[in-house]
């Protein structure tokens, strides 16, 4: 077992099935000698060579044609599109031609590529720079959408992706890039559609997408001290959504926070709770909670962004506002 960072858990991905399979390559801005912008291609020119390590023009509608039509013709690309904001330049390539040949084909035509992409504010970045745009893509039949949240989960994920025989949208959240973690020595995958229960726990459910996992684990620590047993679930992937394991955990707790940094409105937190409602509203013993980003452009302002990104304060209130006043008396009283 291996403590690296996450990028570079993306970066052994890439070198271990690109050595497993030599239809596997790699394109997009800055990707090869440069190594990509926070340095997770980093290396893979010299291991691989200039025709498995591709530098684009910087055209996002041209590097998803790209993927696309190789890997109708049998190659497995894993492009990159330099910040998640910039997808909105390519959708056309995404939603009617990625998401649809399959369906089209009747199955005929296989479209293994992954379409790897930096999301999330907190680095400074600006409007433009910073958005987390994954409800957008959840919406769209025949891709599948990947969010990891730790080193393990992101080289595990990744190499899924790239095995798989359908467009993956594989988003890296940037401000996990140097977070670390273990990661076995040994070969491992991490399957699609099978969440990760971070933390069990009996009161509340707690759902958290990409870094929020990680500022929702901090808060079940500082919960369990107030009495409160949060159980905390990681989907991994949004499309496909581990509905059984969410269900079944509010059946059990009653109670539900979905946390998530895009905006609110229109937000994959909206789908988990209608989920939800739909299947075990009668096990619910108080209304659901969504902390999100506010329904607003991200700021570039330093001060403004942090207001912006859902914070551990905002997730502790939330989940008390489902448990206040009810079996936790230690809680009564307070806020």
């Amino acid at each position: 077992m291996s403590v690296i960072r996450f990028n570079k858990a993306i970066n052994m991905a890439l070198s271990e099935e690109m050595k497993r399979d030599a239809n596997v390559f790699i394109a997009g801005e800055d990707v090869a000698e440069a190594g990509g912008s926070f340095g997770v291609t980093k290396g893979l020119l010299n291991e691989f060579g200039e025709s498995r390590v591709v530098d684009t023009p910087i055209s996002e509608g041209a590097i998803i044609g790209l993927a696309v039509g190789s890997s109708l013709t049998g190659l497995k690309p894993v492009v990159e599109i330099m910040f998640m904001d910039f997808m909105a330049v390519c959708f056309d390539q995404i939603i009617n031609q990625a998401a649809k040949m399959r369906y089209m084909s009747g199955g005929k035509m296989s479209l293994p590529l992954v379409i790897r992409t930096q999301a999330g504010a907190g680095f400074n970045a600006g409007p433009q720079h910073s958005q987390s745009l994954e409800a957008l893509l959840m919406h769209i039949p025949g891709i599948k959408v990947v969010m990891p949240s730790n080193p393990y989960d992101a080289k595990g994920l990744l190499k899924t992706a790239i095995r798989d025989e359908n467009p993956v949208i594989f988003i890296e959240n940037k401000m996990l890039y140097g977070l670390k973690g273990e990661v076995p020595d040994e070969e491992y995958v991490v399957p699609f559609g099978k969440a990760n229960i971070v933390r069990k726990g009996t009161d509340v459910t707690i759902v958290a997408l990409g870094q929020m996992v990680n500022k929702a684990k901090s808060v079940t620590k500082q919960l369990e001290q107030q009495g409160i047993s949060a159980e905390l679930i990681d989907p991994r992937t949004i499309t496909p959504l581990d509905k059984d394991t969410i269900v079944n955990s509010v059946a059990k707790t009653g109670r539900l926070v979905i946390v998530h940094e895009a905006v609110k409105t229109g937000g994959v937190g909206a789908e988990i709770a209608a989920l939800v409602q739909e299947e075990v509203f009668d096990y619910l013993d108080a209304p659901i909670q969504r902390v999100a980003a506010p329904f607003t452009p991200v700021p570039y302002s330093k001060p403004l962004e942090n207001y912006f990104l859902p914070d551990e304060q905002k997730i502790i209130e939330a989940v008390k506002k489902v448990c206040i006043g009810r079996q936790f008396p230690q809680l009564v009283g307070r806020d």
